[in-house]
């Protein structure tokens, strides 16, 4: 029989960690309020009264800017690990990484294209 030696603390870990969102529901299930009067249901704005309806429409340009940024935010993400490792990873590894920025980089001038960069 195979047995994995040392690995005691892994899953102490991973029961302890897959624990942890269920006695975090039951805790906030104990420690919420009871109350379901007329007040409860209503919505909450600052203390304010919501003027319109909750369903209104964004432009498309905020989606644009949140994806636009999120390219350049991976890429940082992905970068940053490679140039710490830098002079161990080799010739290979870097071309992998021009690659990878040229992907962004079509990605780039892709959404430059399309207008998603301006804001008017």
């Amino acid at each position: 029989m195979f047995v994995l030696t040392g690995y005691e603390y892994l899953l102490g870990f991973l029961l302890a960690s897959s624990l942890v969102p269920f006695l975090a529901l039951a805790a906030s299930k104990l420690l919420r309020s009871r109350g379901s009067g007329p007040e409860r249901r209503t919505t909450y704005e600052s203390g304010m009264e919501p003027i319109g309806g909750a369903w209104i429409q964004f432009n498309i340009r905020y989606y644009m800017f949140a994806l636009v940024f999120v390219i350049f935010d991976v890429e940082t993400v992905f970068l940053y690990p490679w140039a710490v490792a830098f002079h161990r990873l080799g010739v290979l590894a870097f071309i992998e990484a021009l690659i990878f920025i040229a992907i962004l980089v079509v990605a780039l001038v892709y959404a430059w294209r399309k207008g998603a960069l301006e804001w008017s």
